[in-house]
């Protein structure tokens, strides 16, 4: 099973909207396996972000980021890089598809209410930046055979 990381950033703490990023999370079949709330230092925003350490916009997503604690979250299940990012939809909020998490949350490019890895590689890199291995869990869950058919795990 593939895992990927999704933050839940201050934006949609402060708009109480983590409960409804988690809930559509888990309807579609993925499985939570770490969970922990996080408040972004300097030197971590720097890391995490260091693709676009060179932008004009670097500095806004710093003080964005540490505004509040955020939500990380691992997330479990076949080809979950890949269905986390289009159930987040689209980086800036205003053109996402309606139905996605930024689509229907919203209205901007940085508020844009979660980050979600987009590689396999960069998922496992980023777990690891968030999680110690002994916060992520491994169990099947109860309802595991209702999400998967049985020859595709």
């Amino acid at each position: 099973m593939e895992k990927t990381l999704v933050i839940i950033k201050p934006g949609a703490i402060q708009r109480e909207l983590v409960g409804e990023i988690i809930t559509r999370f888990e309807r579609k079949g993925l499985h939570l396996c770490g969970i922990k709330m996080y408040q972004f230092t300097d030197k971590v925003v720097s890391e995490h972000y260091a693709h676009l350490a060179d932008r004009p916009f670097f500095k806004r997503i710093k003080d964005s980021m540490m505004i509040t604690p955020v939500i990380v979250c691992c997330w479990e299940g076949l080809d979950a890089v890949r269905i986390v990012r289009s159930m987040s939809g689209g980086t800036n909020g205003r053109e996402a598809a309606p139905g996605t998490i930024r689509g229907d949350f919203s209205m901007s490019v940085q508020e844009n209410i979660v980050h979600a890895s987009d590689t396999v590689e960069n998922a496992k890199v980023e777990i690891n930046r968030f999680f110690k291995p002994e916060e992520i869990f491994e169990f099947k869950p109860n309802n595991f055979p209702f999400v998967y058919a049985n020859d595709e795990v």
